[in-house]
Formats: structure tokens, C-alpha cells, sequence
């Protein structure tokens, strides 16, 4: 078992696949690769795929009254045996007024329920660091709310980040079901290189399991190649632009990148690696590095640059006169994080602020930003 950031996940498919199903459950927290995994589940054990039509239901709370959502529930399918509701907007349950009746009519469902059917509410309002201890006091607040009134009578399953050790561990038994045996430092520099984004690790995992193909063996350097250069080559064309103060050129190649397959889906990905590299430029000014031989000294290895990037993020780091702008670079880098985890309206314009603000001449910052810096 890849460990006990799995575990919530695991427990919920085991029900699933014995049919020992609760009436309700609520899925808590935004990590897709869980909700996923999941959704797959129900799917697989309750769905029958001719019949999915009639079968699956989608639903909002911002558009279908819970009243509307209990009745379809009550109601015995005509044509299927087994039906299942991913009810989301469960935020708007939590909103401005009493939801007492609509509390009251979720909890007199649970208590007579159809048999052939669950209802599973996802509440991807909230999200949960690996480690619960830091959970934003926001998030916190909500958590409890959802406790103490859709978890009295609804299954809670924790939908949390992945611990990085849990996600090392997952990479090499995954693909090892593959017949591909994954070095440890290599697994380590993939979860590492994605934030433990466990997602963008699986795809970049399926990238890589073809791209040995035959050698059946992952390598540092094989993630180093594929995954590192493959999200920087881009990313170190907008760090050039951003660097040299080019806003619009900035903002052209930030355009390209939400445009790939991926999409606003890789944001956080895209601000994990800026930051990585903001970091690595640091590294390079405050140890004047100023050959791409002295960068191998100066960037230990899981923190080392691409071969091909070595003489530009060089330049680009000399662009910078003081650690100051540097860190005011993160700084603003670990703001938009923020916003991208608090499920704002548009991931695009979270990035595309950041660029304009990361393009922005630094001026002397005001003392509480001094002090900000100083807590970075």
C-alpha cells in the first residue's frame, strides 16, 4: 500500500467494491487524483456502462435545489438498477441564511433511503495540506461546519495532499505493476519536481514508463529530461521575458502554456515550478555564479538545472541586482499559490496578475512587506 495518505481513498473503493455502501458520503478537500480515483470506483462497481446514461447524475446545489436532488434520489430508475449523484456546490449549503431544512431533508434521507442509490456530495471548497495541523484556519472552520452537520449523518472521506514520502512509494509500486522498476532518487525528484501534485506525477509517471520503453528502468536523469525540461522549457522562456521586465512577451508565452493540453489545470504546477526556479536564480546571485561549469557546484543535485537551461537561467539571475528582488519574486509567487488553492473564479487571471506583478519594476517596499520578507 503506497501509505496513509491513501488510506481514506482505499477504505471508501473497499466499501465500494463489496457493496457496503452507506447511504451518503461527502468527499472533503480538492486533491482531483483522489476524487478520481474515486468517481472510477463508483463507476466500475455500481455503473453498468450501457446503462450509464440513466445510470450517473451530475448535479449542482448552485442550480438544483437539495429538495429537487432528494426526490431524483427517492425515485426508483425505470431503467436502471443502480443509480448514483455527484451532487457539487456543496459551499452553497454554507452561504448566506439558514439551511436548516435543507440539512433536515438530507438527514431525513439518510435515515429512509433508496437502496439503489448513493448520493455522494463533494465539497472541493476546501483543501487539506498532508499535514492536517496546518490547514488554513479558513479551511479549518469550514471542515468543522461539515462535521457537525452533513457528518452526523453523511460518511466523511478526507480527500488530503499526499505526503511526499506516501508519493514516492505510490511512483515505484505503480510502475512496478508496469514491469518498470523506478530508481529511488529518481522517484524522489519527480514527486519532488511536481509539489506532490499527485495528478501531474501520475501523467508525468505514464510519460516516463513509455519513454524508457524497453529499459524498463527509470533514472534521475531520464526525469530530468522529460518531466523537468519538458514543464521549464516553456517556463524558462517566461521567467526570460519576466526577467527582463518584457510584460508582453511575458504574457504571450503564459498564454501559450494555459493553452496546451493541460490547460488552468497545470496552474499550480506552473507556480511550483516558477518558484524553483526563482529559488535556483537566488542561489546562482548570492554564490556569483557566471559559467554554466560553476552552476554544477553551486545547485546540488535534485535542485539542478536542465543542461539546456544552465547559460539562460544564468542570465537571467544576473538581471537581478539584490537578493531583495528575488524574494519579492517569491513572495508574490507564494501569494498566487494561495489564491490558486482557494478555488478562485479564474485560475488564468490568478497567473496572469502575478506575471504583470513579477514584470513590475521593485520599488522599496513599504515596512509591513519588509517584514513579510523576513517571515519568507
Amino acid at each position: 500500500m503506497p501509505g496513509r495518505s491513501f488510506a481514506a481513498t482505499e477504505r471508501f473503493v473497499s466499501e465500494i467494491s463489496a457493496r457496503k455502501l452507506k447511504p451518503a458520503y461527502v468527499l472533503v478537500g480538492d486533491e482531483v487524483f483522489f476524487r478520481d480515483r474515486c468517481r472510477a470506483a463508483l463507476l466500475q462497481h455500481l455503473v453498468t456502462p450501457e446503462l450509464r446514461d440513466f445510470s450517473l447524475h451530475d448535479l449542482d446545489l448552485a442550480d438544483t435545489p437539495v429538495a429537487e436532488v432528494l426526490d431524483l434520489a427517492r425515485t426508483p430508475s425505470l431503467m436502471s438498477p443502480f443509480q448514483v449523484f455527484f451532487i457539487r456546490g456543496v459551499k452553497a449549503l454554507y452561504g448566506r441564511g439558514s439551511h436548516a431544512e435543507e440539512f433536515a431533508a438530507i438527514e431525513a434521507y439518510s435515515r429512509n433511503p433508496n437502496p439503489d442509490a448513493v448520493l455522494i456530495f463533494v465539497a472541493d471548497h476546501i483543501s487539506i495540506p498532508a499535514d492536517a495541523r496546518r490547514m488554513e484556519m479558513q479551511d479549518k472552520e469550514r471542515y468543522e461546519r461539515i462535521r457537525e452537520t452533513l457528518g452526523e449523518f453523511c460518511a466523511v472521506i478526507e480527500l488530503a495532499r499526499v505526503e511526499e514520502s506516501d508519493g514516492i512509494r505510490w511512483v515505484v509500486e505503480h510502475a512496478t505493476k508496469e514491469a518498470v522498476k523506478v530508481d529511488a532518487d529518481a522517484a524522489r525528484e519527480l514527486v519532488d519536481a511536481l509539489g506532490a501534485d499527485m495528478t501531474l506525477i501520475a501523467n508525468e509517471l505514464e510519460k516516463l514508463i513509455l519513454y524508457v520503453g524497453q529499459k524498463k528502468r527509470i533514472t534521475i536523469g531520464d526525469v530530468e529530461t522529460m518531466v523537468l525540461a519538458a514543464k521549464q522549457r516553456s517556463l524558462y522562456e517566461l521567467t526570460d521575458a519576466i526577467s527582463a521586465k518584457d510584460r508582453v512577451r511575458a504574457l504571450a508565452v503564459l498564454d501559450a502554456l494555459l493553452s496546451s493540453e493541460e490547460g488552468e489545470e497545470a496552474a499550480i504546477g506552473h507556480i511550483y515550478m516558477l518558484a524553483r526556479t526563482f529559488r535556483q536564480m537566488l542561489v546562482i546571485l548570492e554564490k556569483n555564479v557566471r559559467d554554466s561549469r560553476a552552476i554544477w557546484q553551486a545547485l546540488w543535485q535534485g535542485f539542478r538545472v536542465p543542461p539546456f537551461a544552465a547559460e539562460d537561467i544564468i542570465r537571467q539571475a544576473r538581471r537581478y541586482k539584490s537578493r531583495r528582488e528575488l524574494t519579492r519574486a517569491l513572495r508574490l509567487l507564494a501569494r498566487a499559490d494561495l489564491a490558486l488553492r482557494s478555488n478562485p473564479p479564474s485560475k488564468r487571471l490568478v497567473l496572469e496578475k502575478l506575471v504583470i506583478d513579477l514584470c513590475a519594476e521593485s520599488t522599496n517596499p513599504p515596512l509591513h512587506s519588509m517584514q513579510e520578507e523576513l517571515v519568507l
